[in-house]
């Protein structure tokens, strides 16, 4: 079993899965189901029905599978079925890959044949305007009116790398290794290729959800499963709209104490708001309100996809700082400036090394060195160095955290010097450890070393600055009571009666003294 500053699972919990984590949540038969439904599952190669029956079985999902296919007696070797009602044995999860005119038919048959979850991954439906809004309206009347719950439409499926789930029910080429963050995003292939760029970072993924239109489920309640969720340590949106805003705070407010939440949302100007609107029917909002709903949520709000990650990194490897106190060790004297005001930007602390510590410092490092913070090693420092440098600002109780920068010199290999970095953090369990290669040489083999011992490594130092500021600020939500929300009283009918006449006026927006009114009838 691996240190638990990393991500591993123990095979204890594995064992005890089942137990530890009952399957009485009204989302488990689609994203912990024990039996699936392949319905649209296709003997052509390529094809999305035949691409998720492929990767159920091809990643182990370890439930009986079903492919549902009227014109063929087998799929991929397996006996196939004319319909749901056909199988004749429990099903948990639909899984929906049909012509759009389908979709609709087959989900009354799934709830017929008493299917408990849906996954509707047809695209054609509300983000296509005209018809395909009556299609999605139709198919929400099924769903509900049944009292199951559906993912989608025009989604990409749903993940659980979880020991005892194993399930890939998405189009995906591979499944992500297994780790502590959940990751819904609302554009299935944006995931995909965040889900790529992860397992580059070794960043293991508990569960991954491609919401879709949002049409019955949404990432509100994602976040409602993954606050109680004993895999998932830290939850990732990617949203182009927040569908109910109240909603989202309230839960929101409920798992920031206890786990990172980190939310990326585009729809950020004009162009941005008019693609959300064509891509999944979403209504984008505005900068203001957006800033205004994450910050009362409590949640961290990254400008883009590579931002949330690197806060991901760190907050999937490495202990949340006691304190915002940083230590700098580097190299070079450039990025060890950049840092410091990078990290000063991000809410922490340069920290004022002690004089034991800088003596200790300077009775091993070289004369031109600086011992004060950043500690400036000088280019022609090598791997002994580094490493008691780290160890020296790491026993200096004035430090929470430390960055390690290096910019390859001649003579010096990242890879050694990430060695290094990697023993100091071993030693050091308890603090913050990040860490900036620079340059490209030998750049692949440093961040390697860096990913199996789940250290985060940055190649810009202005990331790491930025992701340990983020962690300093969910130590601070968390040790924080939780605040309430004020609720204000209103008068309804002067409320209703602004609202009426601004519409029939033919206006979408209040003019000044409108709003005023409106704010009045608040309180």
């Amino acid at each position: 079993m691996r240190s638990e500053k990393g991500f591993t699972v123990s095979l204890l919990t594995s064992y005890f899965s089942p137990f530890i984590f009952p399957a009485v949540h009204p989302l488990d038969p689609i994203l912990r189901p024990k039996s699936i439904a392949v319905i649209g599952a296709s003997r052509q190669p390529n094809t999305i029905g035949w691409m998720i029956l492929d990767n159920l079985l091809r990643c182990g999902f370890c439930g009986p599978v079903y492919p549902v296919n009227p014109k063929a007696a087998a799929v991929h070797s397996i006996p196939a079925y004319p319909s749901v009602r056909a199988i004749g044995k429990p099903v948990d999860l639909g899984m929906i890959a049909v012509p759009k005119e389908h979709v609709v038919q087959v989900a009354r048959e799934c709830v017929e044949a008493g299917v408990k979850g849906l996954v509707v991954i047809s695209a054609g439906f509300k983000e296509v305007g005209g018809e395909g809004v009556e299609r999605e309206r139709a198919l929400v009347e099924v769903v509900r009116g049944a009292g199951i719950r559906m993912v989608g439409p025009n989604c990409m499926g749903v993940i659980n790398t979880e020991p005892g789930v194993e399930m890939n029910a998405t189009f995906a080429p591979s499944m992500p290794p297994v780790g502590p963050v959940a990751f819904m995003s609302q554009s299935g292939a944006m995931g995909f290729s965040v889900l790529d760029y992860a397992e580059s970072l070794n960043i293991g993924i508990s569960m991954f959800v491609s919401a879709g239109n949002k049409a019955d489920l949404s990432g509100n309640d994602f976040i409602s499963y993954w606050r109680d969720n004993p895999h998932t340590r830290v939850v990732l949106l990617y949203l182009e709209n927040f569908g109910n805003p109240g909603r989202f705070v309230e839960l929101a407010r409920d798992i920031t104490p206890h786990k990172p939440f980190c939310v990326v949302k585009s729809g950020r100007t004009g162009a941005g708001i008019r693609a959300a609107a064509s891509h999944t029917g979403a209504l984008a909002g505005t900068e203001l309100a957006t800033d205004a709903i994450i910050a009362q949520a409590g949640a961290i709000r990254a400008q883009t996809v590579e931002e949330m990650f690197d806060y991901a990194m760190a907050f999937a490897n490495q202990p949340l700082p006691e304190g915002n106190r940083v230590a700098i060790v580097t190299n070079a004297g450039g990025p060890g400036i950049i840092l410091a005001d990078a990290c000063e930007a991000s809410g922490l602390v340069v920290a004022a090394l002690s004089p034991e510590t800088q003596l200790l410092l300077r009775t091993k490092l070289p004369e031109e060195a600086s011992v004060g913070n950043p500690v400036d090693l000088i280019a022609s420092a090598m791997v002994p160095s580094y490493e008691y440098a780290l160890n020296c600002v790491f026993q200096d109780p004035n430090v929470d955290a430390a960055i390690a920068a290096f910019v390859p010199p001649l003579g010096v290999q990242a890879k050694d010097i990430a060695e290094a970095i990697v023993r100091v953090n071993a030693r050091y369990p308890n603090k913050t450890l990040l860490a900036v290669l620079m340059g490209r040489q030998g750049l692949p083999a440093g961040m390697a070393e860096l990913q199996k011992a789940n250290v985060p490594g940055y190649i810009f130092p202005e990331s790491a600055a930025r992701a340990l500021g983020a962690m300093w600020r969910q130590r601070q939500r968390r040790e924080r009571p939780p605040g309430t929300v004020r609720a204000f009283k209103t008068g309804d009918a002067a409320v209703e009666r602004i609202l009426d006449a601004t519409l029939a006026a033919g206006r979408s927006k209040l003019s000044e003294p409108d709003a005023l009114r409106l704010l009045e009838a608040y309180g």
